[in-house]
């Protein structure tokens, strides 16, 4: 992965730090967090381009090799305070937009039947059945590059999860985990299978090759995941995210397979939603009855991080939306700035 521009004051600090050796990088890391104390504004961090980049970078750390960095800053105590207090106020943001109670529960199967009832209400326009319907192909190449920061490494960030619990609920995400990783074949891990779809429409598919392009709201979604993933005390969390995100996965995965075909794609380039029709099917019980329920019927105090977690899903997913749409129908793109004419050209057949 490249080192991705900076988009403000604290992204530039960072990004200058993490060109150091971090023996050599103190002072930089310093300056970011002194950035960070006086910053003491009520931004919508949700949206704020400078914040969403920061902390993605910081994350990004745990994940993979970065261009010109030393591997060692990925433990770096000093940054890592610095990455706590992004967390802190990111995790206020995030309870901010969701703010519900949870309701009493019993038993696995109110858990389930919580969570399937919020997946049937889903806030917030429906991305797939625009694709489905009406996006032109370049919206849609647009689409497939805010899905990126995602799909070309799903699904780590739930992966974190797998050693922080025990029992049915952790069987049961290594269960869903080992179909997303292609049950051991290559070419079938979803993240491949992703890449297939980018490199068939004509895309760049190395990881964060369209960083620049993509708006705050897109990394927002990927940098809870990974909020949740990387502390332990979120465990819950990650389980409701996970529930969420297959519960309402099939029948979107099935409105943009449509979408491709409507636009003459190569049928390479719907393998991967077509796969996620049927898998995600299976996974939504899987991962509302056995991960999210198990984990809260052994554990009920897990309850209410489990139903965080439910409910970002679901406004992440709301308020990108609105964002991809707005900017579609407005005639505008979704992106930072416009793919480049390359990836406009014609899909590879």
């Amino acid at each position: 992965m490249l080192l991705p521009s900076p988009r403000g004051p604290l992204s530039a600090a960072i990004r200058e730090v993490l060109l150091e050796s971090p023996g050599d990088g103190r002072d930089g890391v310093v300056a970011a967090a002194e950035l960070l104390r006086q910053d003491g504004s009520q931004r919508d961090l949700l949206h704020d381009e400078d914040f969403q980049i920061t902390l993605f970078l910081l994350h990004a750390l745990h994940y993979r090799r970065i261009a010109g960095v030393d591997d060692r800053w990925e433990w770096d105590p000093d940054l890592l305070r610095v990455r706590q207090v992004l967390e802190d106020r990111f995790e206020t943001s995030l309870r901010e937009l969701v703010d519900e109670e949870a309701p009493p529960i019993r038993t696995a199967e109110d858990v389930a039947q919580v969570l399937f009832e919020r997946a049937r209400n889903a806030p917030g326009p429906s991305v797939s059945r625009f694709v489905a319907r009406r996006a032109t192909q370049e919206q849609v190449l647009e689409w497939l590059v805010q899905k990126s920061p995602y799909q070309l490494m799903e699904a780590d960030p739930h992966t974190w999860a797998i050693p922080r619990l025990t029992g049915p609920a952790k069987a049961a995400l290594v269960e869903i985990q080992s179909d997303e990783y292609g049950g051991g074949i290559p070419g079938r891990m979803h993240a491949e299978m992703f890449r297939t779809t980018m490199a068939t429409a004509g895309l760049r598919t190395n990881y964060g090759a369209y960083l620049d392009h993509i708006p705050a709201i897109t990394l927002a979604g990927v940098n809870a995941m990974t909020l949740f993933g990387l502390n332990r005390r979120l465990r819950g969390a990650v389980a409701g995210h996970l529930a969420m995100f297959e519960m309402t996965s099939s029948q979107p995965n099935r409105n943009y397979a449509r979408g491709l075909r409507r636009l003459n794609w190569p049928e390479p380039a719907a393998a991967y939603f077509d796969e996620h029709v049927e898998a995600d099917a299976v996974h939504e019980q899987i991962a509302g009855r056995e991960l999210a329920g198990r984990l809260v019927e052994d554990h009920p105090d897990e309850w209410p991080n489990v139903l965080f977690g439910a409910d970002c899903a679901l406004q992440l997913d709301r308020l990108a939306g609105e964002h991809y749409l707005e900017s579609w129908t407005g005639g505008r793109t979704s992106l930072r700035k416009p793919l480049p004419s390359s990836a406009r050209d014609e899909v590879v057949a």
